[in-house]
């Protein structure tokens, strides 16, 4: 959070950082909202878009939503990001995690 002249406070985005270490951590930062998890799959809003992140007993670390950060630990196998132009691999996902 920053102030501008006037002492008001003004939300700015945060910047978005993927820290991995040896396939059994993630440190996210820039994170707006985490939809979905379970051991298998996370499914993270994040200011550069959608973060899917799939693996194995998969474990939410940490959350901090004021900062934007999520730790998460177990083993990673992959981390994929759904925007505008996979519009498609999107809805997919969501009808799945729905039904």
């Amino acid at each position: 959070m920053e102030y501008n002249d006037r002492n008001q406070s003004v939300r700015v985005q945060a910047e978005h950082h993927v820290k991995m270490s040896n396939r059994r951590t993630l440190e996210i930062t820039g994170v707006k909202e985490v939809d979905s998890f379970d051991s298998e799959e996370f499914l993270l809003q994040t200011t550069m878009g959608y973060l899917v992140i799939r693996g194995e007993n998969l474990q939410m670390k940490n959350l901090d939503v004021e900062e934007g950060e999520v730790s998460i630990k177990g083993k990673v196998h992959e981390l994929t990001y759904l925007d505008e132009n996979h519009g498609e691999k999107a809805k997919g996902l969501f009808s799945k995690l729905f039904k």
